[in-house]
């Protein structure tokens, strides 16, 4: 064995809810006794695509020692949920650059006369951002033609109050934190609403994360933590994107109000990758 990626649930979070499952096409994950399992090391691949549909975040991926994830094991179950499955497992592992791993699946497929998806490309594993991807966290669309063009003479003014705002890279006992109104966004919130420094950021401090592609989410709990009980902060409003993986930041948010001493309030708010706010509304931590 050897340490790497895999995921780890947490048995008193999980309820047993099962939607964790239709997500793994690996087959690594079974309800059994209520509660969601990783049933096999071999069958993880530690990338994650269970995580944004977990209601209630209780899976996690940690480094530990694992056996090694067996691709061709993997295979033997896909092969049998049927073309779309198929297909988009071999997505999902060029999503994430999986060169070796895709082209053991594309290996696994050829040895067993499997058909390969046509729009796959079995040549080479083209990791630019233009290429189409299986993750709807990850799916290519080109706005550029629609966006009204802006007079380059108007100046629109920065609410940005503090630096950093990197979640690892704050400290929650910075002055600016103390008492305030604070927006947690996830990355890509502030590049698809265009007035997010206008109707959400002014008068408010920030902190950013990325639920998918951050690592030591741990650290940001205690962090968000600290934010409540030392640095005493009013509010907290969390910002994410419509797709899955995002819900990760808002779960860890409600976790850390859960855990921390004082309670404070709560806001969702949900935005489309247009731009639209899809939802917006204080709810219970």
């Amino acid at each position: 064995m050897s340490v790497r990626s895999i995921i780890k649930i947490d048995e008193e979070k999980c309820n047993g809810c099962g939607l964790c499952i239709p997500n793994c096409p690996e087959g690594a994950l079974q309800v059994i006794d209520g509660k969601a399992r990783l049933i096999s090391d071999l069958f993880c691949d530690g990338l994650g695509a269970c995580l944004g549909f977990c209601p209630e975040g209780a899976i996690e991926i940690v480094e530990r020692e694992a056996e090694p994830y067996d691709e061709y094991q993997v295979m033997e179950n896909i092969v049998k949920q049927g073309d779309n499955v198929i297909k988009a497992h071999l997505l999902h592992l060029k999503e994430h650059g999986e060169k070796e791993l895709f082209n053991q699946a594309l290996d696994y497929l050829r040895k067993n006369d499997y058909k390969i998806p046509q729009d796959i490309e079995s040549e080479s594993l083209c990791l630019h951002t233009h290429e189409q991807s299986g993750c709807p966290g990850s799916k290519v669309m080109d706005f550029r033609a629609q966006v009204e063009e802006i007079e380059p003479t108007v100046k629109i003014k920065s609410q940005l109050r503090q630096w950093p705002v990197q979640l690892h890279l704050v400290s929650p006992r910075a002055p600016y934190f103390e008492g305030a109104d604070i927006v947690l966004a996830a990355d890509c919130v502030a590049y698809a609403l265009g007035n997010f420094h206008t109707d959400y950021l002014k008068g408010k401090s920030l902190a950013i994360a990325c639920p998918k592609l951050d690592e030591g989410q741990d650290v940001y709990l205690e962090k968000l933590k600290d934010l409540i009980d030392v640095a005493k902060i009013n509010t907290l409003t969390v910002m994410i994107m419509q797709v899955p993986c995002c819900m990760g930041l808002f779960q860890l948010a409600k976790l850390a109000i859960s855990q921390s001493k004082r309670k404070i309030p709560l806001k969702l708010i949900v935005v489309g990758i247009r731009g639209e706010i899809l939802k917006e509304e204080w709810v219970s931590a």
